[in-house]
């Protein structure tokens, strides 16, 4: 599978200083993750420390995204901050089941459902908004 075949968007908003919505759509795989993870990084870089990552347009999701979902959570904390997952797709959210991700990184249905446990400061737990 190519960028090209299936090319991937992300985009970025700032929600508050320390919060980023980053939406993404597309494959997330091999050949696409190191986009996401450009962007993330930028947002570390600007003092971002809460990570809402919305998942809701990508159809597919290897082990190279889920890879990048887990080294920003882990890099977030040690901010300390957080990772949300939003409203993943049934495949995606299938991968992050069978791969236990969803019992380290938080997944809501909704935006505002993640900035409440931001705010709750509760990150990581196993538990569904």
């Amino acid at each position: 599978m190519s960028t090209a075949q299936h090319p991937l968007s992300v985009e970025v908003d700032v929600v508050r200083e320390d919060v980023a919505l980053v939406t993404v759509e597309g494959h997330l795989d091999l050949d696409t993750a190191t986009g996401l993870q450009a962007q993330l990084a930028n947002q570390l870089h600007h003092g971002r420390r809460h990570f809402l990552l919305d998942l809701s347009a990508v159809p597919f999701m290897d082990s190279s995204g889920m890879n990048i979902i887990l080294r920003i959570h882990h890099e977030a904390r040690a901010l300390p901050g957080s990772v949300h997952v939003i409203a993943p797709t049934p495949a995606v959210r299938r991968v992050l089941d069978l791969t236990g991700v969803s019992l380290t990184v938080p997944i809501s249905e909704e935006v505002g459902d993640a900035l409440d446990l931001v705010d709750r400061g509760e990150a990581g737990t196993d538990q569904e908004a």
